[in-house]
């Protein structure tokens, strides 16, 4: 274990490197911004390489074009490296995004990214969260461990979570916790947006019965996707049961046409053209409490008693959740629902409101208790869906510039986020949402 370390470097912190913890599209653009303001940044992904998260969903289109999935520092870090940049209107996939971006991006910063690295814990060095004395003057301490087993100390003058929360997908279970044999179903149950493309996994919808829990944009697209392999050849038979937790309304599919990210519209009537086809069932105010055997088939049980007929496979797509506890030292401030910084959460709480359009923010609203520490990208939104990755970006440029005490450009806005032409509260528990609300049209 590699645990020396000189007096001189545990005062010295402005020597030391800002810590960001993930080498996705943010964490990268985070590295970005932070050498071209003159900081030398250390990017510690766990995977294997760079992206790893999003090399996972390679098959997965997104529905913003590549105009919106690259950063204006990263572009310029690029730049002498003779990378192309891609088509602007046009709309990769998750492995496009990798090859064609995030990996060039992790190879022009070099030996700055480091993989197979996972961070297991950040705390200030010398000093547990109970300790005050002379803590905002201690360097972070930042314990990894490799891929080969070998673990290290590494200290640093401010961290950058960037981690997402791609690891932790939200449960079945309509109360936050696995549905009652949800564990022991797991030969049956997948909690990622399933690849029709590979043929095993093609081979396990086709002609059979899945239930997709879920009612957000991954929900959109399995249905969408199960929908296209009932129409295909090999199809024939396939069927899709939609459990949503709450009813159906005006907003359920997203905002159609009136969405200013066109392709993140279509997702929702692609959804709605497979219930209308008949491809995929919907069934509403289930919330799942077990999971139970029909032989080998699950079947779903609600909160209320109801029984669904057995399915041969269960997709559940119920949100992410951020993985916090390697950062149990940090004095961090967290909305106590959304696991969000408390001063971003009014901002995108899906109890107060369901609009696309968050306003723009960056360091104000993602400062901690603890200074010098940022939960940046997924991991700021916490369990909060409808992030972007323009957002992501324009966190880490305001981060950034607040390192280098540049304070005039951190609190500048520079963003215009699109809206997806859905808004409101979420209703009454067992409600449709209202039509109406946050950022309903002016009158």
């Amino acid at each position: 274990m590699n645990t020396a370390v000189s007096p001189a470097a545990a005062t010295a912190t402005d020597h030391l490197p800002v810590l960001v913890i993930g080498a996705g599209p943010v964490g990268l653009a985070a590295a970005a911004h932070l050498v071209e303001r003159g900081i030398e940044p250390l990017v510690l992904e766990a995977g294997p390489r760079a992206a790893a998260a999003v090399r996972e969903w390679s098959h997965v289109r997104l529905f913003s074009t590549w105009s919106e999935l690259t950063d204006p520092a990263a572009e310029k870090l690029l730049a002498p490296t003779g990378w192309v940049r891609p088509e602007p209107t046009a709309y990769p996939t998750g492995g496009d995004w990798a090859e064609r971006y995030l990996q060039p991006l992790a190879d022009a910063l070099g030996d700055r990214v480091r993989t197979g690295a996972r961070v297991t814990g950040v705390s200030r060095a010398g000093r547990d969260r109970t300790v005050d004395a002379d803590r905002a003057n201690q360097p972070f301490a930042v314990h990894v461990t490799h891929a080969d087993g070998r673990e290290e100390r590494l200290l640093a003058r401010a961290v950058i979570d960037a981690s997402g929360t791609w690891s932790t997908p939200g449960p079945a279970g309509g109360d936050g916790l696995p549905a009652l044999g949800e564990r022991a179903a797991a030969d049956r149950i997948s909690y990622r947006v399933p690849d029709l493309k590979d043929p095993a996994v093609r081979a396990r919808h086709a002609g059979r019965r899945t239930a997709v829990i879920g009612s957000g944009a991954s929900a959109f697209t399995a249905l969408a996707a199960l929908a296209d392999l009932a129409r295909a050849e090999d199809g024939a038979g396939t069927t899709a049961v939609w459990i949503l937790r709450r009813g159906i309304s005006g907003s359920t599919f997203g905002g159609g046409a009136a969405d200013q990210l066109p392709a993140r519209g279509a997702l929702g009537l692609a959804a709605k053209a497979a219930v209308d086809a008949g491809h995929a069932e919907a069934v509403t105010g289930f919330r799942t409490a077990a999971i139970e055997r029909d032989g080998e088939r699950p079947v779903l049980v609600a909160e209320d008693g109801r029984r669904l007929d057995p399915v041969d496979e269960v997709v559940v797509l119920t949100g992410l959740r951020p993985d916090l506890s390697f950062l149990d030292e940090l004095r961090l401030g967290l909305d106590e629902r959304l696991q969000a910084p408390v001063a971003l959460a009014p901002l995108i709480d899906p109890n107060q409101h369901s609009c696309g359009t968050v306003y723009p923010h960056g360091v104000n609203e993602l400062s901690h208790p603890e200074p010098g520490v940022h939960l940046v990208g997924m991991k700021s939104y916490g369990r909060a869906p409808t992030f972007l990755a323009l957002t992501g970006y324009e966190q880490v440029r305001s981060v950034a510039a607040a390192l280098a005490g540049d304070r005039e450009a951190a609190e500048r806005v520079e963003l215009v986020l699109p809206e997806t032409g859905v808004c409101g509260g979420s209703g009454v528990f067992d409600e449709p949402a209202d039509t109406g609300g946050c950022c309903a049209p002016a009158q």
